[in-house]
């Protein structure tokens, strides 16, 4: 491919002169030949000049010299030497000499040569973007024409697929269905041939066990006539030892018996000289006496129209003069002597039975102020039982009818002892809610459920503390009934710790009453029992506190795992700690090591 390279617009340079030459070739005689020096230099200058822009090479002026040099052999005259020398520094001018027009032509063509690079350069780019769009162009029609081949050469196999499974599927069934019939008549047969073979089987076990059975009976025949022989014997033998041994047992049982009666009758003659019963005598006692009471004497009351009329109008003005009761002498005295007066009147005596029916109210009065005024209000307890005091100290028979109404407000509390499975009668509990009303329990404020324990703690706890008041006084016309001394203050404590029953000291009522106790004459007690009752105050500490151990080796703890009864126990605690604080130490320190020492 050819290209044109467009001048430069510079006008093109002039072209020198050269220096005059002779025609001839030979030097003027006013020149000066050049020495061998200057023409050995010239040569060096020739060849070590570049010869670009001179059209004549160094191998023509070697050769042009090689043949004007003469040869050594022959002589040169100065003709010839001086035309050697004009030629050497025409070649030398002329290697040296710089044209303007060709170094004007050479950049031209440089330029020309450059110009005409680039624009081959950016036509061969635009020619190679021009071909990569144009190949992009054919790659995406080509693409997306294979897509679309491939698309209908899938959707063809994929209908090819789905017929090849189709018929696949097809056949399949066809074969399982040819397979199923064909199994069916296989296991049909085996059924015929293996029903054919359990039969005979059957029959051929059938004579064998006829065959097994009749020869075990005749077996078991004579087994059972050898055994029943045998246990004939045995039984015989059996009978004459269980008869000695009833007869040794009846033996032993009867003296154990008569042995344990005299005891007993022993026991309760020494109790009866001492004026002491066991607990659960009391709760049958005054069970029994509750019993009567509501039988022989209310019931009776109540049936006749006018004793019940005299009864109510003797009833109400006792009940009133009880609710008017204030803490000051003159007012216990009035009130004791008021009530009295109802009971023996001046004029005639009262009938018995009116006369019990009124203790009976006249107790249950007092029991009731005790329920309200002394669980709101503890300071009344002291006034209510004064009165009590000098009632049971006047009134014939008050004293077991009051207890008697003791028991049945507060339950076993007032012996005390845990609650027996049966009545005094020995006929047992109905159900659960008898043997809680027996115990006590009351209709809540709301008279349709029962009273919560904390309610019930708290009710039974004002109740018993008019009690513990009334063993802590001093009578006037001497000792009072056995139940309402001052020892059975010991009596209660030590059946409530010393027995050491889970059921009657883990209940939160046991921790309340014990505080009650302790809170009424817990100090008068010390001043009474001395290190006795260090004792005993040691070990309700111990199980308020850290817990005892049983007999049985349980832990137990007083007031048990509610809250009402922790809040009583750590009240018991306290109140302890405060009656041991009033202790003199050498009192402490007299009586063997406890937990306050």
């Amino acid at each position: 491919m050819r290209f044109s390279a467009p001048r430069s617009p510079s006008t093109s340079p002039e072209r020198g002169q050269f220096r005059g030459r002779s025609s001839y070739g030979l030097f003027t005689d006013s020149e000066s030949a050049p020495s061998d020096h200057e023409v050995e230099s010239d040569l060096e200058s020739v060849e070590s000049s570049t010869s670009s822009d001179s059209r004549l090479q160094l191998s023509d002026l070697r050769i042009r010299r090689n043949v004007q040099k003469p040869s050594v052999s022959r002589s040169r005259t100065d003709a010839e030497m001086r035309y050697i020398e004009d030629t050497i520094a025409a070649i030398r001018l002329r290697t040296r000499h710089q044209d303007p027009y060709e170094k004007w032509e050479q950049e031209t063509r440089k330029d020309a040569f450059r110009t005409a690079k680039k624009t081959l350069t950016e036509s061969q780019t635009r020619w190679h973007d021009e071909r990569e769009k144009a190949r992009a162009a054919d790659l995406e029609r080509l693409a997306a024409l294979h897509a679309q081949q491939r698309a209908e050469v899938q959707g063809y196999l994929q209908q090819l697929r789905q017929q090849q499974q189709n018929e696949e599927k097809r056949l399949r069934e066809d074969w399982k269905a040819r397979d199923q019939q064909l199994w069916k008549r296989i296991e049909s047969g085996i059924s015929l041939e293996q029903d054919k073979a359990r039969k005979k089987l059957e029959e051929e076990q059938r004579i064998r066990q006829e065959a097994e059975m009749r020869r075990r009976l005749e077996e078991e025949k004579r087994r059972m006539e050898e055994e029943k022989r045998k246990k004939e014997e045995e039984e015989a033998q059996r009978q004459r030892e269980e008869k000695a041994r009833r007869e040794a047992e009846e033996k032993q049982k009867q003296e154990e018996e008569e042995k344990a009666r005299l005891e007993r009758q022993k026991q309760a003659i020494q109790r009866n000289e001492i004026g002491l019963s066991t607990a659960n005598e009391d709760w049958r006692n005054y069970r029994a006496m509750l019993h009567r009471l509501k039988t022989e004497t209310m019931k009776v009351v109540k049936e006749n129209k006018q004793l019940k009329k005299e009864w109510g109008e003797l009833r109400r003005q006792i009940t009133p003069k009880i609710g008017q009761l204030t803490n000051d002498d003159q007012s216990i005295r009035r009130i004791t002597m008021q009530v009295i007066q109802v009971f023996k009147p001046s004029d005639a005596p009262r009938p018995p039975v009116i006369y019990h029916a009124l203790l009976s109210s006249l107790a249950k009065a007092i029991i009731s102020q005790a329920e309200t005024e002394v669980t709101a209000e503890v300071r009344t307890a002291e006034p209510l039982s004064k009165v009590t005091v000098n009632l049971l100290e006047n009134l014939d028979g008050f004293p077991p009818v009051f207890f008697a109404r003791l028991v049945q407000r507060v339950g076993s509390w007032a012996i005390p002892v845990i609650l027996p499975g049966t009545d005094h009668d020995g006929r047992p509990w109905k159900d659960n809610a008898e043997a809680m009303k027996v115990m006590g329990y009351r209709k809540g404020a709301t008279g349709e459920e029962t009273e919560t324990t904390a309610e019930y703690c708290s009710r039974i706890a004002g109740i018993m503390r008019v009690y513990f008041h009334i063993l802590k006084f001093r009578p006037m016309k001497g000792p009072l009934w056995a139940m309402f001394q001052t020892p059975r203050y010991w009596v209660w404590f030590s059946r409530m710790v010393g027995g050491q029953h889970r059921a009657l000291l883990e209940s939160p009522a046991a921790a309340y009453l014990i505080h009650t106790a302790l809170d009424v004459m817990g100090s008068y007690a010390m001043d009474i029992w001395g290190l006795q009752w260090i004792k005993i105050l040691s070990l309700v500490y111990q199980g308020a506190t850290e817990g005892v151990t049983t007999a049985h080796g349980e832990r137990l703890l007083i007031g048990g795992a509610s809250a009402e009864g922790k809040s009583a126990r750590v009240r018991v605690q306290l109140e302890i700690e405060r009656i041991m604080a009033n202790v003199h130490p050498a009192t402490i320190a007299a009586q063997q090591p406890t937990l306050f020492s």
